[in-house]
């Protein structure tokens, strides 16, 4: 007998596939490097609690900030939690740490190909509300920082 309260989460077990994904693509990267003209955009909620970064960075990027890893970066570093990443702003080299649960959207637009990570704001998560969509596919965003990215908007990514 199933009991009728009892729902699949659909949404999170989407998240979790979601940062699989991630988790194997910067696997990969650190492993071998970036092949052809892949290269990510990948928007974090800076005040996460597991965020790693500069005091400056969080606050010139109070909420969420976007980073770029493509051709200046070092020391990519994968675990199951996150990475960890050395990224050059301006001539200053800055250690980040990003956990995955810390992404919002992981972009790469060499090949129209990202993952919007859908949040509830409401604290109270209240059975049977169910995420409106957990993942997009998004496309090349026309005007995409080149360097020292700031915030790229979602909306650059809808169809």
């Amino acid at each position: 007998m199933s009991n009728s309260n009892q729902t699949i989460d659909y949404g999170n077990l989407m998240h979790k596939a979601m940062r699989g994904l991630i988790y194997e693509v910067l696997t990969d990267i650190a492993a071998n490097g970036l092949p052809g003209a892949h290269h990510f955009f990948v928007t974090f909620d800076t005040l996460h609690p597991d965020v790693e970064l500069a005091d400056w960075l969080s606050d010139r990027y109070p909420g969420e900030m976007t980073i770029v890893v493509q051709h200046q970066y070092e020391n990519l570093t994968v675990t199951d939690q996150g990475f960890g990443i050395t990224l050059s702003f301006g001539d200053s080299p800055e250690p980040l740490y990003v956990p995955y649960d810390a992404i919002k959207t992981f972009v790469d637009p060499s090949v129209e190909f990202g993952l919007r990570f859908e949040t509830n704001d409401d604290d109270d998560d209240e059975e049977g509300d169910a995420p409106e969509a957990p993942m997009d596919v998004m496309a090349e965003p026309e005007d995409a920082p080149k360097k020292d990215a700031d915030v790229v908007s979602l909306d650059q990514f809808r169809k």
